[in-house]
């Protein structure tokens, strides 16, 4: 029984601690007596004694563990670490596997994309936005709905931080920034914690890292111009194309 999550639902839907402890659990070993059982996962996990662990096969963060996070519902090393057992089947971790990105970077690297390669990353691109959307939910699933919004915004930085630096890289980046921009202002997203707002910062700083190796780009942000936005995070990039339209 394969279970429905994979193992990026469980690298980007957990925070950087709990994901790193339970990588290392599991690359220690410490996973044993793994079992497929009914709808689920059950294995005991060596930490401070023995835990016994079970994990649902449709959500890695639901189960039981008797440590005490997971006596309290708070998911736990413990489960995430059984999570990824029933994900790569004990195999050995990839470098890629464990790699995480919380924020965008600029990965420096000069080039563009062919046209095959431009398709699939505007697909993932969609695919990760898909993770942000509105909050319709009753207050106690407030927490829960939080935990997506930063799941969308961590695959996002995963994608856009390993492509390349150029305006045709630019001009995704742009149309990234208006669509979260729209979402946030028209689409009911309740982002009371700032974590889609600072990711739109975060790539705002990327842009200008852009322009420094390649000023192709400043002309991807004419279109900010004649843009209304939220909070006004674009205009660092408004005042850098007007300098430019000013030579």
């Amino acid at each position: 029984m394969k279970p429905v999550y994979d193992l990026d639902k469980i690298k980007f839907a957990t925070d950087r601690p709990t994901f790193e402890r339970a990588v290392g659990l599991y690359e220690d070993g410490k996973v044993t007596q793994f079992k497929e059982e009914l709808n689920g996962f059950f294995a005991t996990v060596l930490g401070t004694k023995p835990y016994k662990v079970y994990v649902d096969n449709r959500h890695y963060d639901q189960g039981d563990c008797e440590c005490y996070l997971g006596q309290n519902n708070t998911l736990c090393k413990h489960m995430v670490a059984v999570a990824i057992y029933a994900v790569i089947n004990g195999k050995k971790l990839s470098e890629r596997d464990k790699e995480l990105v919380d924020s965008p970077m600029c990965s420096s690297r000069l080039g563009e994309l062919n046209k095959e390669e431009l398709a699939e990353i505007k697909k993932s691109i969609t695919s990760a936005i898909k993770y942000i959307k509105p909050y319709i939910g009753p207050s106690r699933t407030w927490f829960a709905y939080q935990d997506s919004l930063s799941e969308g915004c961590r695959r996002l930085s995963a994608i856009i931080s390993k492509l390349p630096v150029s305006e045709q890289i630019a001009k995704i980046l742009v149309d990234l920034l208006l669509r979260l921009d729209k979402k946030l202002c028209h689409s009911g997203i309740d982002d009371f914690d700032g974590t889609v707002g600072g990711f739109i910062e975060e790539v705002v700083l990327m842009l200008q890292e852009y322009v420094k190796l390649d000023p192709a780009c400043i002309k991807t942000f004419e279109k900010f111009c004649d843009q209304s936005t939220c909070f006004g995070w674009e205009d660092p990039l408004v005042k850098i194309f007007d300098e430019m339209s000013n030579k």
